[in-house]
């Protein structure tokens, strides 16, 4: 299921400074058969050579890690900072989910498969603070895009080809469940209630060739 590897499993890296949390975000990974957990971590300084020699997809950590270039793998980010400008700043450098520290384990594995498609998700009150500077403006739209992204073309064109979920899950190498959540992806992206309106607003987009 790995981007970086083509297969397997989503590789996560656990960073947090509270040796406890650290534990716990552990077990959840752990929990999960479609993570594997690569490297668990309570410093955060350099945390970017780590990524980039784990081949990590998503990174989890309790604080702004401390990164001497644009991170290598989206970061899903346990904070209760929710000030309008600080988050905005946060997804501008590699933070792709905020959620509060003390999230429900179900919430975070939503977060990790998020992060991994490449789309944000955000605590009710990180999005309720943006919304406060940027409900009003266009600029918000450009602001908190979401594109489609490459592998999310790739199911997009399969489902033009009629391929059902377990055959774009063989394909790919992934798991029928991150098939789905690309799927759910695709349709909010592009407004759409089936996957046949999908294709039909993919071709009229050129994000699928005739």
């Amino acid at each position: 299921m790995s981007k970086r590897n083509g297969g397997g499993a989503i590789r996560v890296i656990v960073a947090a400074t509270s040796a406890v949390r650290r534990a716990g975000l552990e077990s959840i990974v752990r929990s999960q058969p479609d993570f594997q957990l690569v490297a668990s971590t309570g410093g955060l300084a350099r945390l970017d050579l780590l990524i980039r020699h784990e081949e990590a997809d998503v990174v989890i950590a309790d604080s702004v890690p401390e990164l001497a270039e644009s991170p290598a793998a989206p970061i899903v980010l346990l904070t209760e900072i929710t000030d309008a400008r600080t988050v905005s700043r946060f997804l501008k450098t590699g933070v792709r989910s905020i959620l509060p520290r003390e999230s429900d384990p179900d919430d975070i594995v939503s977060a990790i498969y998020a992060a991994y498609c490449g789309n944000v998700l955000l605590s009710a009150q990180a999005a309720e603070s943006l919304a406060t500077i940027y409900g009003d403006r266009e600029a918000a739209a450009d602001e908190l895009a979401e594109e489609i992204t490459s592998r999310e073309t790739e199911v997009l064109r399969m489902l033009a080809q009629g391929l059902v979920n377990k055959d774009i899950a063989v394909r790919l190498g992934i798991s029928d469940h991150t098939v789905k959540f690309h799927i759910s992806s695709i349709l909010e992206k592009l407004g759409a209630s089936t996957r046949t309106e999908a294709v039909t607003l993919g071709i009229r987009r050129g994000l699928i060739p005739i």
